[in-house]
């Protein structure tokens, strides 16, 4: 299933050459990765049985930079990849776009509050 999520960038997230600077994509797929989990389920993994997500390794590639007033779409869509490791492919497409300007390979495991590698607990 893939999800989408809206962004609307702002001046503040481009760079002096007025395109999104591109470490703030990475800002943008976070949102869009607990919007896709949810907040309250995130929040409650952590209170109630001290989990949670961490980035492990991230491949990206730049393919044609937002710039400010575009809103985004960011589609994501995630797969579990052993017992341990959630991979979520994420894309950002500007209005009207033929291909994604930028698009994501996100490794994410599962820790628990002592940082200790644990189950993911959607399998």
């Amino acid at each position: 299933m893939e999800y989408h999520f809206k962004v609307q960038v702002y001046y503040e997230d481009t760079d002096h050459s007025g395109v999104v600077y591109h470490a703030n994509y990475l800002k943008y797929f976070e949102r869009a990765r607990e919007h896709t989990i949810g907040t309250k389920e995130l929040t409650r993994l952590w209170m109630e049985e001290g989990l949670g997500f961490a980035v492990y390794k991230v491949d990206m590639g730049f393919f044609d930079g937002a710039v400010f007033g575009d809103e985004l779409d960011i589609r994501s869509r995630w797969e579990l990849d052993g017992k341990f490791k959630i991979l979520w492919f994420q894309e950002a497409w500007r209005p009207g776009g033929k291909k994604a300007a930028v698009k994501a390979r996100i490794e994410m495991v599962c820790l628990d509050r002592n940082k200790n590698l644990v189950p993911i607990p959607y399998q």
